[in-house]
Protein backbone atom coordinates (compact mmCIF):
# COMPACT_ATOMS: atom_id res chain seq x y z
CA UNK A 1 0.00 0.00 0.00
CA UNK A 2 1.47 3.32 -0.80
CA UNK A 3 0.43 6.68 1.02
CA UNK A 4 0.64 10.14 0.19
CA UNK A 5 1.03 13.30 2.55
CA UNK A 6 0.19 17.19 2.13
CA UNK A 7 1.11 19.83 4.32
CA UNK A 8 -0.16 23.27 3.69
CA UNK A 9 2.04 25.65 5.65
CA UNK A 10 -0.14 28.49 6.22
CA UNK A 11 0.82 31.68 7.80
CA UNK A 12 -0.62 30.49 11.11
CA UNK A 13 -1.25 26.77 11.09
CA UNK A 14 0.33 24.15 9.38
CA UNK A 15 -2.03 21.45 8.48
CA UNK A 16 -1.17 17.83 7.19
CA UNK A 17 -3.28 15.22 5.83
CA UNK A 18 -1.77 11.43 5.11
CA UNK A 19 -3.87 9.77 2.50
CA UNK A 20 -4.16 5.70 0.89
CA UNK A 21 -4.10 5.06 -2.64
CA UNK A 22 -8.23 5.32 -2.33
CA UNK A 23 -8.22 9.23 -1.60
CA UNK A 24 -9.27 8.10 1.89
CA UNK A 25 -7.80 10.25 4.79
CA UNK A 26 -5.72 7.83 7.18
CA UNK A 27 -4.66 11.00 9.65
CA UNK A 28 -4.32 14.62 9.84
CA UNK A 29 -2.97 17.08 12.16
CA UNK A 30 -3.15 21.46 12.47
CA UNK A 31 0.15 22.80 14.32
CA UNK A 32 0.85 26.25 14.55
CA UNK A 33 3.88 27.53 12.15
CA UNK A 34 5.92 29.40 14.49
CA UNK A 35 8.96 31.17 13.43
CA UNK A 36 10.67 27.81 12.84
CA UNK A 37 8.91 26.74 10.19
CA UNK A 38 10.67 23.66 8.77
CA UNK A 39 11.91 22.33 12.06
CA UNK A 40 7.94 23.01 13.34
CA UNK A 41 6.43 21.39 10.14
CA UNK A 42 8.43 18.11 10.31
CA UNK A 43 8.15 17.64 13.94
CA UNK A 44 3.94 17.63 13.44
CA UNK A 45 4.54 15.70 9.84
CA UNK A 46 6.20 12.72 12.23
CA UNK A 47 4.40 13.22 15.13
CA UNK A 48 1.47 12.25 12.98
CA UNK A 49 3.11 9.73 11.07
CA UNK A 50 3.83 7.95 14.84
CA UNK A 51 -0.20 8.19 15.74
CA UNK A 52 -1.43 6.28 12.41
CA UNK A 53 1.62 3.67 13.13
CA UNK A 54 3.85 4.91 9.56
CA UNK A 55 7.41 5.71 9.28
CA UNK A 56 9.09 8.42 6.48
CA UNK A 57 9.81 5.63 4.51
CA UNK A 58 5.98 4.54 3.95
CA UNK A 59 5.12 8.28 2.24
CA UNK A 60 5.81 7.20 -1.02
CA UNK A 61 5.07 10.87 -2.66
CA UNK A 62 5.14 14.35 0.09
CA UNK A 63 3.34 17.27 -1.45
CA UNK A 64 3.78 20.60 -0.06
CA UNK A 65 1.54 24.31 -0.31
CA UNK A 66 0.78 26.97 1.51
CA UNK A 67 3.29 30.45 1.71
CA UNK A 68 5.70 28.16 3.16
CA UNK A 69 6.00 25.36 0.77
CA UNK A 70 9.68 26.02 -0.74
CA UNK A 71 10.74 25.94 3.28
CA UNK A 72 10.08 22.40 3.24
CA UNK A 73 13.16 20.67 1.44
CA UNK A 74 11.99 17.17 1.56
CA UNK A 75 8.93 17.83 -0.51
CA UNK A 76 8.53 15.71 -3.98
CA UNK A 77 6.59 18.29 -5.31
CA UNK A 78 5.40 21.54 -4.42
CA UNK A 79 2.17 23.45 -5.61
CA UNK A 80 0.20 26.64 -5.31
CA UNK A 81 -2.20 26.66 -2.58
CA UNK A 82 -4.76 27.89 -4.80
CA UNK A 83 -4.52 24.82 -7.17
CA UNK A 84 -4.32 22.18 -4.10
CA UNK A 85 -8.04 24.05 -2.98
CA UNK A 86 -9.28 23.34 -5.67
CA UNK A 87 -8.28 19.85 -5.95
CA UNK A 88 -9.52 19.66 -2.21
CA UNK A 89 -12.43 20.95 -2.48
CA UNK A 90 -13.67 19.55 -5.80
CA UNK A 91 -13.04 15.63 -3.75
CA UNK A 92 -14.77 16.85 -0.69
CA UNK A 93 -17.84 18.51 -2.44
CA UNK A 94 -18.84 15.82 -4.49
CA UNK A 95 -21.28 14.61 -3.01
CA UNK A 96 -22.76 17.97 -2.44
CA UNK A 97 -22.52 18.53 -6.54
CA UNK A 98 -20.13 20.44 -8.46
CA UNK A 99 -18.19 22.68 -6.70
CA UNK A 100 -17.69 26.15 -8.60
CA UNK A 101 -16.92 29.14 -6.49
CA UNK A 102 -14.45 28.16 -3.14
CA UNK A 103 -14.64 30.94 -0.10
CA UNK A 104 -11.20 30.47 1.88
CA UNK A 105 -10.48 32.45 4.90
CA UNK A 106 -6.77 31.64 6.73
CA UNK A 107 -4.65 33.28 8.93
CA UNK A 108 -4.00 36.14 7.25
CA UNK A 109 -5.84 36.29 3.61
CA UNK A 110 -8.45 35.42 2.61
CA UNK A 111 -9.08 34.23 -1.11
CA UNK A 112 -12.05 33.74 -3.67
CA UNK A 113 -11.53 30.92 -6.33
CA UNK A 114 -13.71 30.65 -9.36
CA UNK A 115 -13.75 26.58 -11.05
CA UNK A 116 -15.55 25.47 -14.12
CA UNK A 117 -17.40 22.53 -14.80
CA UNK A 118 -14.62 20.29 -14.21
CA UNK A 119 -12.78 21.75 -11.23
CA UNK A 120 -10.41 23.55 -12.99
CA UNK A 121 -9.44 27.22 -11.68
CA UNK A 122 -10.54 30.03 -13.84
CA UNK A 123 -10.09 32.35 -11.84
CA UNK A 124 -9.07 33.47 -8.17
CA UNK A 125 -9.08 37.16 -6.02
CA UNK A 126 -7.13 37.41 -2.66
CA UNK A 127 -6.98 39.45 0.05
CA UNK A 128 -3.47 39.15 1.85
CA UNK A 129 -2.68 43.07 2.85
CA UNK A 130 -4.69 43.35 5.52
CA UNK A 131 -5.99 41.41 8.20
CA UNK A 132 -9.45 42.75 8.24
CA UNK A 133 -11.31 40.17 7.54
CA UNK A 134 -8.96 37.00 8.41
CA UNK A 135 -8.49 34.60 11.24
CA UNK A 136 -6.42 37.07 12.81
CA UNK A 137 -8.74 39.80 12.69
CA UNK A 138 -11.35 37.00 14.42
CA UNK A 139 -8.53 36.39 17.02
CA UNK A 140 -8.09 40.01 18.22
CA UNK A 141 -11.66 40.66 18.47
CA UNK A 142 -12.38 37.79 20.51
CA UNK A 143 -8.91 38.86 22.90
CA UNK A 144 -10.42 42.68 22.83
CA UNK A 145 -13.73 40.78 23.71
CA UNK A 146 -12.08 38.80 26.56
CA UNK A 147 -13.76 35.38 24.97
CA UNK A 148 -12.31 32.41 23.29
CA UNK A 149 -12.48 32.51 19.71
CA UNK A 150 -14.80 29.26 19.68
CA UNK A 151 -17.42 31.38 21.94
CA UNK A 152 -17.55 33.52 18.64
CA UNK A 153 -20.14 31.58 17.06
CA UNK A 154 -22.27 31.00 19.68
CA UNK A 155 -22.55 34.62 21.23
CA UNK A 156 -23.64 35.61 17.90
CA UNK A 157 -26.41 34.05 17.97
CA UNK A 158 -27.10 34.91 21.41
CA UNK A 159 -27.36 38.50 20.31
CA UNK A 160 -30.85 40.60 20.84
CA UNK A 161 -30.54 43.45 19.55
CA UNK A 162 -29.44 45.26 16.08
CA UNK A 163 -25.70 44.01 15.59
CA UNK A 164 -23.16 46.73 16.08
CA UNK A 165 -21.91 48.50 12.96
CA UNK A 166 -18.27 47.94 12.89
CA UNK A 167 -17.03 49.81 9.46
CA UNK A 168 -13.45 49.73 9.38
CA UNK A 169 -11.40 48.86 6.83
CA UNK A 170 -8.04 48.45 8.84
CA UNK A 171 -7.74 45.26 11.75
CA UNK A 172 -6.23 48.18 13.56
CA UNK A 173 -9.55 50.93 13.21
CA UNK A 174 -11.36 48.02 13.82
CA UNK A 175 -9.73 47.10 17.21
CA UNK A 176 -10.29 50.81 18.06
CA UNK A 177 -13.90 50.67 17.02
CA UNK A 178 -14.68 47.27 18.78
CA UNK A 179 -13.04 49.26 21.80
CA UNK A 180 -15.00 52.10 21.35
CA UNK A 181 -18.25 50.21 20.87
CA UNK A 182 -17.72 48.22 24.52
CA UNK A 183 -17.32 51.52 25.86
CA UNK A 184 -20.50 52.67 24.55
CA UNK A 185 -22.62 50.00 25.98
CA UNK A 186 -22.92 47.53 23.28
CA UNK A 187 -22.93 44.02 24.55
CA UNK A 188 -20.66 41.73 23.58
CA UNK A 189 -23.06 39.68 21.61
CA UNK A 190 -23.72 42.54 19.11
CA UNK A 191 -20.09 43.42 18.48
CA UNK A 192 -19.83 39.86 17.41
CA UNK A 193 -22.51 39.67 14.92
CA UNK A 194 -21.21 42.97 13.57
CA UNK A 195 -17.68 41.81 13.24
CA UNK A 196 -19.17 38.73 11.36
CA UNK A 197 -21.68 40.92 9.43
CA UNK A 198 -18.54 43.18 8.52
CA UNK A 199 -15.93 40.00 7.65
CA UNK A 200 -19.13 38.43 5.55
CA UNK A 201 -19.88 41.61 3.56
CA UNK A 202 -16.16 42.40 2.88
CA UNK A 203 -15.54 38.73 1.58
CA UNK A 204 -18.80 38.89 -0.33
CA UNK A 205 -16.98 41.91 -2.27
CA UNK A 206 -13.90 39.87 -2.90
CA UNK A 207 -15.65 36.64 -3.96
CA UNK A 208 -17.96 38.44 -6.66
CA UNK A 209 -14.69 40.00 -8.28
CA UNK A 210 -14.62 36.27 -9.54
CA UNK A 211 -17.87 35.24 -9.96
CA UNK A 212 -19.99 33.40 -7.87
CA UNK A 213 -21.57 30.66 -8.67
CA UNK A 214 -24.62 28.24 -7.33
CA UNK A 215 -22.61 25.82 -5.37
CA UNK A 216 -20.39 27.62 -2.97
CA UNK A 217 -17.76 26.01 -1.00
CA UNK A 218 -16.45 27.52 2.51
CA UNK A 219 -12.79 26.64 4.09
CA UNK A 220 -10.66 27.35 6.27
CA UNK A 221 -10.22 27.26 10.25
CA UNK A 222 -12.91 30.14 10.22
CA UNK A 223 -15.41 28.00 8.77
CA UNK A 224 -15.54 26.00 12.22
CA UNK A 225 -17.19 29.57 13.57
CA UNK A 226 -21.19 29.00 12.91
CA UNK A 227 -21.46 32.67 13.36
CA UNK A 228 -19.70 33.63 10.45
CA UNK A 229 -20.87 31.09 8.57
CA UNK A 230 -24.74 32.21 9.09
CA UNK A 231 -23.54 36.12 8.14
CA UNK A 232 -22.39 34.62 5.38
CA UNK A 233 -25.65 32.39 4.43
CA UNK A 234 -27.13 35.53 5.27
CA UNK A 235 -25.54 37.65 2.96
CA UNK A 236 -25.56 35.29 -0.18
CA UNK A 237 -29.35 34.24 0.43
CA UNK A 238 -27.54 30.88 -0.17
CA UNK A 239 -26.60 27.69 2.10
CA UNK A 240 -22.90 26.86 2.24
CA UNK A 241 -21.32 23.24 1.51
CA UNK A 242 -18.94 23.52 4.88
CA UNK A 243 -16.56 20.20 5.08
CA UNK A 244 -16.19 18.26 8.27
CA UNK A 245 -12.53 19.90 8.47
CA UNK A 246 -12.50 22.93 6.80
CA UNK A 247 -8.53 23.61 7.92
CA UNK A 248 -7.52 20.70 5.99
CA UNK A 249 -8.90 21.07 2.87
CA UNK A 250 -6.26 22.38 0.59
CA UNK A 251 -3.17 19.90 2.25
CA UNK A 252 -6.03 17.21 1.59
CA UNK A 253 -5.60 18.69 -2.16
CA UNK A 254 -2.14 18.51 -2.14
CA UNK A 255 -1.89 14.85 -1.18
CA UNK A 256 -4.35 13.92 -4.05
CA UNK A 257 -2.21 16.02 -6.58
CA UNK A 258 1.15 13.63 -4.94
CA UNK A 259 -0.89 10.54 -5.44
CA UNK A 260 -2.08 11.56 -9.29
CA UNK A 261 2.08 12.21 -9.74
CA UNK A 262 3.66 9.28 -8.31
CA UNK A 263 0.99 7.40 -10.47
CA UNK A 264 2.17 9.58 -13.51
CA UNK A 265 5.71 8.97 -12.45
CA UNK A 266 5.01 5.11 -12.37
CA UNK A 267 3.23 5.10 -15.68
CA UNK A 268 6.84 6.95 -16.91
CA UNK A 269 8.91 4.82 -15.80
CA UNK A 270 7.09 1.72 -16.82
CA UNK A 271 7.27 3.11 -20.44
CA UNK A 272 10.80 3.88 -20.43
CA UNK A 273 11.05 0.29 -19.18
CA UNK A 274 9.35 -1.08 -22.20
CA UNK A 275 11.10 0.84 -24.55
CA UNK A 276 14.81 -0.44 -23.38
CA UNK A 277 13.55 -3.69 -23.10
CA UNK A 278 12.03 -3.49 -27.12
CA UNK A 279 15.30 -1.92 -28.19
CA UNK A 280 17.24 -4.52 -26.27
CA UNK A 281 15.35 -6.95 -27.45
CA UNK A 282 15.78 -5.96 -31.29
CA UNK A 283 19.25 -7.61 -31.77
CA UNK A 284 21.85 -6.57 -34.69
CA UNK A 285 21.78 -10.20 -36.72
CA UNK A 286 21.67 -8.99 -39.81
CA UNK A 287 22.18 -5.78 -39.61
CA UNK A 288 25.72 -3.77 -40.17
CA UNK A 289 25.69 -1.64 -36.40
CA UNK A 290 28.05 -4.31 -35.45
Amino acid sequence: MDYFAGIDIGSTAVKIVVIDEDRQVIGNKTAATGALVYKNAQTAFMNLLGEIGLERKHISYLTTTGYGRKLFPDADETISEITANAVGAREVGKPFGTIRTIINIGGQDSKGISLDENGNVTNFAMNDRCAAGTGRFLDMAARNLEIEVSDLGPFHFKAQGTPAAVNATCAVFAESEIIGLLGNGHEREEIVQGIHFSIAKRTIRLVKRVGIEELIYFDGGPALNTGLVAALEDELGRRLVIPPLPQITTAYGAAIIGLESHGFEKQERAEVGEAVVVFSGHGCQGCSCG
